[in-house]
């Protein structure tokens, strides 16, 4: 089954962190680009970072520095970690796997930074 499952959300103070995880089956996951996007409420949903078959990465402004995307292909996972989050970073978070005009999207995950 062709799918992207993530995991890791929560709630979480600011300042704190977070490592989300994407977990991909049924495609050949190192030949995809990888990325994170997220959605709050009332807004569009925003590309939060990228990882291509290449290795590249690109960050969005609001999170370089803070946010690091990688993978390991040993376990068709890609992880965000988000460090020193801050309340705006609340959203919904997504896992997109793109190749071509071929996409799939995870089902999200929540995650919520508040005291």
């Amino acid at each position: 089954q062709v799918q992207l499952v993530e995991s890791g959300g929560g709630l979480v103070q600011p300042g704190g962190s977070l490592r989300l995880s994407c977990a991909a089956s049924g495609f050949t996951f190192s030949s995809y680009a990888m990325s994170w996007y997220r959605q709050a409420p009332g807004k569009e949903r925003e590309l939060v970072a990228t990882l291509t078959s290449a290795g590249s990465t690109n960050y969005a402004d609001s999170v370089k520095g803070r946010f690091t995307i990688s993978r390991d292909s040993a376990k068709n996972t890609v992880y965000l970690q988000m460090n020193s989050l801050k309340p705006e970073d609340t959203a919904v978070y997504y896992c997109n796997a793109r190749r071509a005009s071929s996409q799939l999207w995870g089902q999200g995950t929540q995650v919520t930074v508040s005291s």
